[in-house]
């Protein structure tokens, strides 16, 4: 091989080694640059509790039709997961549910939604859940096509 060509593979190759190298420290860089307390950089901000409506807590969710009549109503009690599989409380014959889509669960005589990983998210008044979230009366979520409404 000819002394120019292994001349410029060397020039070649130190190029990408400092390129490399200038990667890995930018990187590293903008990561300590986002380690800062509170949220992370490009994170929604968390959810403020809302004031309750009335004082009383949701006692039932009630599934509703497209037109939105009552289709079905579960009772609140312990903690009501919803999706498809049949180990949920709600179970949603929709292909946008996941098999564990969302929960709703007490705390402190609190009620909250929080969504379990899935695909399509959930929505409460038509805000995606991104966190533990406080819901009250009159509250609607949306899990795949379905529209549930906590009533009392």
């Amino acid at each position: 091989m000819p002394p120019f060509v292994l001349t410029v593979l060397k020039f070649a190759f130190l190029a990408l080694l400092y390129y490399f190298v200038y990667r890995a420290i930018r990187v590293a860089v903008v990561a300590v640059g986002e380690r800062r307390p509170g949220r992370k950089k490009g994170a929604p901000p968390a959810p403020r509790p809302k004031a309750r409506r009335g004082g009383r807590e949701p006692g039932a969710v009630v599934l509703l039709a497209p037109d939105g009549k009552k289709q079905r109503s579960f009772r609140l009690t312990g903690t009501v997961q919803i999706g498809r599989a049949e180990a949920c409380q709600i179970r949603l014959d929709d292909t946008y549910v996941s098999q564990f889509h969302a929960r709703l669960f007490s705390r402190n005589g609190a009620w909250f939604v929080e969504d379990l990983g899935s695909t399509n998210g959930t929505y409460l008044n038509q805000q995606k859940v991104t966190a533990p979230t406080p819901v009250s009366l009159g509250d609607r979520l949306k899990v795949g096509k379905a529209v549930l409404e906590l009533r009392r």
